[in-house]
């Protein structure tokens, strides 16, 4: 009796692991899928380029850069315009990365929020996460004014030049963010751009007492962002929401007053996935 109840738990093991799931040599590794998706990343981040400078850039042949942009054509992901004859991301790309969007209710919980904080500022408001040390743009809606930021979703943003960034930035653990910025060189976009780390270190601690970070030109010349984190239910920053304009509309003296919006969107999505709203 004893040995038939065991046996069941000596055979189980976690549904759709393989054995040997830890083990993440080059046996476990399929070479010509890497190469593939090596391809495909490259092409989602400078796309519209020829298939010569695609694989001069990435230090492979032709041939065998041609053969993956075809089976990547085959199925959507990659797009061969004929007439300028350049390689484009798919939109099939897009259908598989909005799936990943539906994995949390994140953004549709975020979607009225946005709207909301747009209507109240007049300006564009964004939703975004860090992802491997950078911003990823979830959710825009954008405003109706003629100028204006623009944060497709998929875009990926260096996170000390943007208020989302900076904002989840302050609220990490200070370890963790000595490693991160341990490995981290901070790019200079404008001459308003933090390239220091302990001037980043000393913005990130008034952003963490004021409760909102700003952007002031930080990565476009004529552009301010202001924004605030939002928490799960262990009070840890999962998401930033911002709203992004021109200097002309977000002046430094107006800064203090479009705050107040912000944070308080930031409290409204925080509470809509049961985060904690506690100071």
């Amino acid at each position: 009796m004893d040995s038939q109840e065991n046996a069941p738990k000596a055979t189980r093991r976690a549904r759709g692991r393989p054995r040997d799931w830890h083990d993440k040599t080059a046996q476990n590794t399929i070479k010509s899928l890497d190469r593939a998706m090596e391809v495909f990343e490259f092409l989602s981040e400078a796309q519209g380029k020829p298939l010569t400078m695609i694989a001069e850039e990435m230090g492979q042949s032709p041939a065998t850069v041609y053969r993956i942009l075809v089976t990547l054509e085959g199925r959507g992901l990659v797009e061969f315009d004929t007439e300028e004859q350049l390689w484009h991301i798919g939109a099939r790309a897009f259908v598989i990365g909005a799936r990943f969007l539906r994995r949390t209710s994140l953004v549709d919980r975020a979607r009225p929020i946005l709207r909301k904080l747009m209507e109240e500022t007049g300006e564009t408001a964004n939703l975004g996460i860090e992802k491997e040390g950078h911003v990823l743009f979830l959710s825009q809606v954008e405003t109706h004014a003629s100028i204006r930021a623009f944060f497709p979703p998929g875009t990926l943003s260096q996170m000390h030049t943007s208020g989302i960034g900076k904002a989840l930035l302050a609220q990490m653990e200070s370890s963790r963010l000595d490693r991160l910025l341990a490995t981290t060189r901070l790019e200079a976009f404008t001459d308003h751009t933090i390239t220091d780390h302990e001037a980043l270190k000393q913005d990130l601690a008034t952003i963490r007492a004021q409760g909102f970070a700003v952007d002031n030109e930080e990565k476009n010349a004529g552009m301010r962002c202001i924004a605030a984190p939002v928490f799960d239910m262990n009070r840890e920053a999962i998401a930033g929401i911002s709203v992004s304009g021109p200097t002309s509309r977000i002046s430094a003296q107006e800064i203090s007053q479009l705050s107040r919006p912000v944070i308080e969107a930031a409290r409204a999505l925080t509470l809509a996935i049961g985060g904690d709203v506690t100071p």
